[in-house]
Order: structure tokens, then C-alpha cells, then sequence
């Protein structure tokens, strides 16, 4: 069963007025759900390392007539904290309060057994997938802190809720998701009104996914679009209450 209610459906003006800064938004469900967002009233912040990519994404954006996005290309496989720092520096300078963060950005590495994975793959999976996320969090807390109710929702993934061989560390990067996702959910929990959630997409037609599994066909698996109300629900107000959770996408 969808944690979403029955019968909720976001208006077209769901996230007027919310700024959601979303990772990954070059492709696949980073751009999706950046789309969805925009589309329901949100300004968008573009975070990923390809600009050109991004821009693309720009374009589609203000072609709809949306509100105007942001761009900010930023190597997430950088872990300098003075880069993430930075970042929050220039926004806030720019009066921006961050009302979503969605952690999306993600590398698969080497699908191989752990004991022939390269330590580059592990580290570069690793800091992508996760110490990144840790920086780009801690750099923006206070602008998440500044909105009335900010939430923050990592991609989460089925081989980190349990553990498959030949996932190496991208499953191992998934689980320390999991984990982060609990222990600063229970530390914002009596003393903040950001609220912190992990999503699971499940098997969706993206590119990683077609990399990891090159024999499925890719039209068994929904596309990303069809999926990003579970996003939608999770940045607007109506989830207010969910904390700490471990939520999928599909059920």
C-alpha cells in the first residue's frame, strides 16, 4: 500500500511559494520530479555536474511557463567542505530558504563481488552517494531551518534495505543512507520542524537501472514521470507528520 492517502492528488499549486533544491536533476528521476515540482508552482534549484544537461532541463522549465529556475553545477565526487559551503553562502546571500531538499544524485560503480571492487569505484560510490549527501545537508541546514517545514527525502534503494551480492558498494552507500536518514530524522525530531524521510523509487526506466540490468526490457519498468507524486506528497505540507520513515515508491 502507497504512503500516499487515498485520493490525495497535488493541486497545481501544491508547491507554490516552496523552493526545493533537487541532486541528480540533469536525467532520469532528478529531472522528472524537478519537472513535477516546477509544474505544481515550486522554484527548482538544479544541482548536478553537468551543466549542459541541466540546462536542458532549464529550458524545458521556462518553457512551460513555469516558475524560473536555478542552476548550480556542482561535482558531488568533490569532498572539499569549503565547495558545499560555499554554496550555502551564495544562497543565503541570495535570501534563499529551502523549503526541499531531495538527495537524488547517485553513481551504481562496479557491479562485482566485493573482494574484486576497485578502492576508486568504492571511494567515488561512497562519496557520491553518501558523504556528499552528508556535506550538501550540513552546508544547508540553516536554510532548511529557515522554512516553516522543509523536508528532506534521500533515494533509498531496495539492496540497501537488504543486502544483495554483486551490489558492492552501492548497496553498502544505500544502507549508510538508510542509517543517516534515521539518526539525524531522530535528532531533528523533538527540536525542528525539518523532517527527513528515505524513498525507495523501486524498479523505474532510468538509465541506471538499464546499466545494472542491460538484459531486462526497459518497458517492464514505469517511467520516472509516472512516479513523482510520491515526491510531491513528501515536499507538500500534507505530510507534515512523516518522520523517520522508510517509504517506496511502489508497493
Amino acid at each position: 500500500m502507497s504512503f500516499v492517502p487515498d485520493g490525495w492528488q497535488a493541486s497545481s499549486s501544491e508547491l507554490t511559494g516552496k523552493t526545493v533544491l533537487i541532486t541528480g536533476a540533469s536525467r532520469g528521476i532528478g529531472e522528472a520530479v524537478a519537472l513535477s515540482c516546477a509544474h505544481h508552482g515550486a522554484e527548482v534549484l538544479l544541482l548536478g555536474r553537468d551543466e549542459a544537461a541541466l540546462a536542458r532541463v532549464y529550458d524545458q522549465i521556462t518553457d512551460l511557463g513555469c516558475p524560473k529556475p536555478g542552476i548550480i553545477p556542482l561535482d558531488l565526487n568533490t569532498r572539499d567542505p569549503s565547495l558545499y559551503s560555499a554554496l550555502a553562502d551564495e544562497l543565503s546571500a541570495a535570501n534563499v530558504v529551502l523549503d526541499g531538499l531531495v538527495h537524488n544524485a547517485s553513481v551504481l560503480g562496479e557491479r562485482r563481488a566485493l573482494a574484486q571492487t576497485s578502492p576508486s569505484s568504492w571511494d567515488e560510490v561512497l562519496q557520491v552517494n553518501m558523504t556528499s549527501v552528508f556535506l550538501l545537508t550540513r552546508a544547508l541546514m540553516p536554510l532548511l531551518e529557515a522554512a516553516s517545514a522543509a523536508s528532506v527525502v534521500l533515494t533509498s534503494s531496495g539492496v540497501g534495505r537488504r543486502g544483495k551480492a554483486y551490489w558492492g558498494a552501492y548497496a553498502v552507500s544505500k544502507f549508510a543512507t538508510e542509517g543517516y536518514m534515521q539518526v539525524l530524522a531522530d535528532e531533528l525530531g523533538a527540536t525542528s520542524s525539518v523532517r527527513v524521510n528515505s524513498l525507495n523509487p523501486g524498479a523505474v526506466n532510468t538509465g541506471m537501472r538499464r546499466a545494472a540490468y542491460p538484459g531486462e526490457p526497459p518497458d517492464t519498468n514505469p517511467m520516472p514521470d509516472a512516479l513523482t507524486d510520491r515526491w510531491l506528497y513528501l515536499l507538500s505540507d500534507a505530510s507534515r507528520e512523516l518522520n523517520g520513515q522508510a517509504l517506496s515508491a511502489q508497493s
